[in-house]
This record gives structure tokens, sequence and C-alpha cells, in this order.
């Protein structure tokens, strides 16, 4: 087992475990069935996400009930599940230090072990993974595939990072700051010539102090982005990065393109960025970008999927929606992050689509 560490494995991961919710609901869906299997063969990434995601599921399927004495002490299954994985991020936290990614590997394997062993879901027959609770199989699936590989591998190669609903700031070496967004991580690097600071995972913004002989740039998974004093945020997602400038001027770029991307970009101004060199570009007011800063999140018209794929990093616990059609939807609002849960019914309301709390962490979205 090796760690993942780039977002499109971090972002398959995700879609797995959202695919074992959704065929779990509707087993004998074809349509269903055969876009599931459009989605394996799309990507070498999806099969792999979805074998490590089903082998997790297939583990908990297989594991028999507590005895009488096991469950004595008057938890409900949520709060094992919840316990174990608290537990098992704390003795992560301690392999990241002591030792590397084959550690982890292990790590991660006997957590999917105890958290299995305090489930009380039965294999019904020989129904394999569709025998077991819907919770069990979200917690199975997001645990190892969505939780432990991607985010403690990045953890690893960080020097600063933030936990779920976490933001702190950073002040570097040159007296400029980084604000990380939850779930986010970078990477540094100072010296005599250099400043450079890569965006490993999630979202953050910079206030930079100019210094002309020496250019600030920051590196994310799809663009290259270079100030000389400036305050802009730069957010990593699915194969794109996006940058909006709140004050000053910065130049984004992609050069392995063909064309290669360079874009000047100017207070208020936003441009998002993928791999292959498209490029989006909008404008909003200076003091939307960023919002997150005040526990705001901010659509517009934007598709519901990439909304709560913000709001999941604020969310202790997964987010599923199960209809492809109503991710699609667009979503326009302003919302708190303080209060994921409310914001995410209040995005549901406003698609006429039902959220359903299976266990307090696991909310699943889907039309009324």
């Amino acid at each position: 087992m090796t760690g993942m560490t780039n977002p499109a494995q971090a972002k398959a991961a995700k879609e797995a475990t959202d695919w074992i919710i959704r065929l779990h609901e509707a087993p004998e869906d074809r349509e269903l069935k055969a876009e599931f299997d459009a989605w394996c063969a799309q990507d070498p990434l999806h099969l792999d996400a979805w074998n490590a995601t089903k082998r997790t599921a297939d583990l908990m399927a297989g594991i028999a009930p507590l005895g009488a004495d096991q469950a004595k002490d008057g938890k409900a299954d949520w709060q094992r599940f919840l316990d174990a994985r608290r537990a098992s991020e704390d003795d992560l936290a301690d392999v990241r230090t002591a030792a590397g990614e084959d550690a982890i590997a292990a790590q991660a394997e006997e957590t999917a072990k105890v958290i299995a062993a305090q489930s009380r879901f039965k294999k019904r027959g020989n129904t394999s993974w569709r025998g077991i609770g819907l919770g069990g199989l979200a917690i199975a699936a997001s645990l190892v595939a969505a939780i432990i590989g991607p985010r403690i591998a990045t953890e690893m190669q960080a020097d600063h990072f933030t936990k779920t609903a976490e933001i702190t700031t950073v002040t570097l070496a040159d007296n400029s700051t980084v604000t990380l967004a939850p779930e986010s991580a970078i990477k540094v690097r100072m010296d005599g010539t250099t400043r450079f600071v890569e965006l490993l995972s999630g979202e953050a913004f910079f206030e930079v102090i100019p210094d002309p002989q020496k250019p600030f740039t920051v590196g994310a998974d799809a663009v290259t982005v270079t100030v000389l004093g400036t305050g802009f945020d730069v957010s990593d997602t699915a194969g794109r990065s996006s940058v909006a400038v709140e004050h000053g001027l910065v130049r984004v770029e992609n050069a392995p393109t063909v064309p290669p991307v360079s874009e000047l970009l100017e207070a208020g101004q936003q441009a998002r960025v993928s791999r292959d060199g498209q490029v989006r570009r909008s404008t909003a007011p200076a003091s939307q970008i960023a919002a997150w800063r005040h526990n705001q999140l901010i659509a517009q018209d934007q598709p519901l999927g990439e909304i709560v794929d913000r709001l999941r990093r604020y969310y202790t616990g997964t987010i599923v929606i199960t209809d492809a059609e109503l991710s699609r939807q667009t979503v326009t609002g302003v919302y708190r992050l303080d209060d994921p849960v409310s914001a995410l019914r209040g995005m549901a309301r406003a698609q006429k689509a039902t959220v359903r709390e299976i266990t307090p962490w696991l909310l699943v979205v889907s039309p009324s």
C-alpha cells in the first residue's frame, strides 16, 4: 500500500466512497451501474481507489457481531466507530514523526481491523459488502480510502498543515503570512535567493511582503503564481487550481501546456486553470476573496457537488450526494462554515433535496 499524495488520488478516493454508498442504495439500478462502469474505465486511479475501498468494505462485512460482554459499554455503534477513529488519528500522528510510508500503511491496515472488530454490523448470508449497514460502509470506506491515505501522506511532506474545521495563520521567515484553510498543507523553501511555497493540498491566503530582488512564488497542482507584493488566495481541487487576488498583481502560469498559460490578475480578478491549460476567468468584489477566513462560503452559480467539496473540510464526518444530476445543479448563496450541517440543509432546500443524518458523522443528500 502506498500513501496518496496528490489531489487526483484524494478525489478518486472520495468518489469511490460516494459510489459504494450509491450502489448500496440502488443495487438494481442498471443506469447507475453503467455510470459506475464508465467511471472505473475513465482513469486507472478510479479503479485503484474502488478496489481499496471495496477491500475495506469486505473486511467490515466479514466481521461477526460483538459478544454480549463487549456491548456493556452502553455506547451506540456510531460512538464506538468515532472513538476508534479518534484513537487512530492520535496513533497515526505518532507514526508520522517516527516512521515512513510503510509504517503508515501498516498502521492504516491495523486501524481498519480495530474498527471492524468494534462494529456490530452482521454479514447477511453471502451478500458480501451489501450486507452491512450504510453507516458501516461509509466509515470503513472513508477512514482508509479518504482520510488516512491522502491526509497522513500529505502531512508527512508538509511544513505546516491544518485539520478538519481548523484555520491557522503562519508567519514565514520573510514576515509574509499564509492563512491555511481546513485540511490544507504547504511546504516552504526560503533561502538567500528563493521564496517558494508549495500548496500540497487545500486552500491558502497569502499576504506577501514586497521584495523586488526576490519574487515570491507559489506552486499548486496546475499553476505557478509569481508576485512582488500582494494578497491573494490559491486553492487546489481535482486537477484545477484557482487563484483570486484581493489586492496587488500576480502572474499565473502553466508553462508545460501548449500553448502555455500566462495570465495577469489584478484585485477582484480570479482564474481557474486546469492541468490541460484551460483557463476560466471571472471577477468578484475584493471583500469576497477568501471569504472562508470569515467563516463564509459564497457560491455563485456553481455546481452543488463542487460547493459540497468545499464544505466537507468543515465537517468532521462524511457527506455523500447520491444523485449525479443533483450534484450538477447550480447553487447561489452565502452560507456559514461554522455550522456546516445547517449550511448543507440550506443548499439542499434550494435544490428541493433532502439531507438525511444517518449517523452523527454521515450526511446523505438525495432528491426529495
